[in-house]
């Protein structure tokens, strides 16, 4: 379904309206693929960057949060890190809203994959915006102890790379 999109662009905003407005398996599906599309061509969600971010605070379904977030560590780090691809246009606006959601699935009832994808986001957020590495630090000393492996061997990560940026 990604090679479709990719070779039919202007089903693109369809794809990305489906992700953030149906709360069913089929928007979950449709979250999936535009992670795939995303992958392969990053600077195709480009021009619906505004309206892919301002519908991540919409989604319910823990299956499409999983991919969204990963979007998201993806085009944070594409724009505080650019590699071989074009830096993403996020405005400063997009980036704040970013880390208003992704504290928000950091500290809401998720799974460790999103959690995971948003510690690191938030991590590289916090270098443009310093009031975000010490509330990204305290949270996850603060749901360490409860967390899983998974979300406790993360955590470590993030928080060597905390104490090493100080």
């Amino acid at each position: 379904m990604a090679a479709e999109i990719l070779g039919t662009p202007h089903w693109l905003p369809d794809l990305i309206a489906i992700c953030l407005n149906r709360h069913d398996a089929i928007g979950s599906r449709a979250c999936w693929v535009l992670e795939f599309v995303f992958k392969k061509d990053p600077a195709r969600l480009f021009p619906y960057l505004g309206v892919f971010i301002d519908g991540l605070s919409r989604l319910q379904e823990e299956s499409s949060i999983r991919p969204m977030a990963k979007i998201c560590e993806l085009l944070a780090g594409s724009y505080y890190k650019p590699g071989k691809g074009a830096k993403p246009p996020l405005e400063s606006r997009h980036r704040e809203r970013m880390a208003e959601v992704c504290f928000d699935w950091l500290i809401g009832p998720h799974k460790v994959a999103p959690k995971a994808y948003c510690m690191q986001t938030l991590y590289l957020l916090g270098e443009e915006f310093p009031w975000i590495r010490p509330e990204l630090r305290e949270v996850l000393k603060l749901n360490y102890a409860k967390g899983s492996a998974a979300y406790q061997a993360r955590a470590r990560h993030v928080l060597k790379l905390l104490e090493k940026s100080q």
